[in-house]
């Protein structure tokens, strides 16, 4: 195991070295296993989770700021068993924490949660009034109109999913600040 390990590594090394010219720049989506991959993704780079996809990801900065921002998607897959979202990284971002927000009897709650299920017959939508991560401590550098954001989903059982998400201002997102 370890002599194919070190193979590999090494085939990796020689082929960082010999690459040459810009790196490629991202796609503004995300899939695998069959669906619309990036054209010029790196080949470097690790695959996503076959057959999982994330649509539409758009990052709603915070109308003040230093309080947190928030990131809606959707993550769906188009085969197999159910899949479990573990974790979501926001470059450019301090934390950020899965939430579900609920309403019941006129109260609506907002909970932190560690997972969210989804499978083929049935997508996670992360979207105002129910599943979101809220964004905490963002960096400068996030900004309406300017560099999109690299988001990395981990599923639980390790795979991850890598997309860009778009940044939109505060003012673009005021009728969904309600749930926060």
């Amino acid at each position: 195991m370890r002599l194919v390990l070190s193979a590999v590594l090494s085939a990796s090394l020689f082929a960082l070295a010999a690459c040459s010219g810009s790196a490629p720049s991202p796609q503004a989506s995300a899939s695998a296993g069959g669906m619309s991959n990036p054209v010029d993704a790196d080949p470097l780079a690790p695959d996503n989770a076959p057959h999982v996809s994330v649509v539409d990801p758009v990052i709603n900065l915070p109308a003040v700021p230093g309080n947190p921002g928030v990131l809606y998607f959707t993550i769906q897959q188009d085969t197999g068993g159910p899949s479990t979202l573990a974790a979501v990284h926001v470059d450019g971002v301090g934390r950020a924490e899965m939430h579900e927000s609920k309403t019941v009897n006129g109260v609506t709650t907002m909970d932190k949660v560690s997972s969210v299920t989804f499978g083929p017959d049935k997508p996670a939508e992360f979207k105002p009034g129910s599943f979101h991560v809220m964004l905490f401590d963002l960096a400068s550098t996030l900004t309406a109109g300017g560099k999109d954001a690299e988001v990395t989903f981990t599923l639980a059982n390790g795979d991850k999913v890598s997309t860009i998400a778009k940044v939109q201002a505060a003012g673009g997102a005021l009728e969904h600040m309600a749930h926060m």
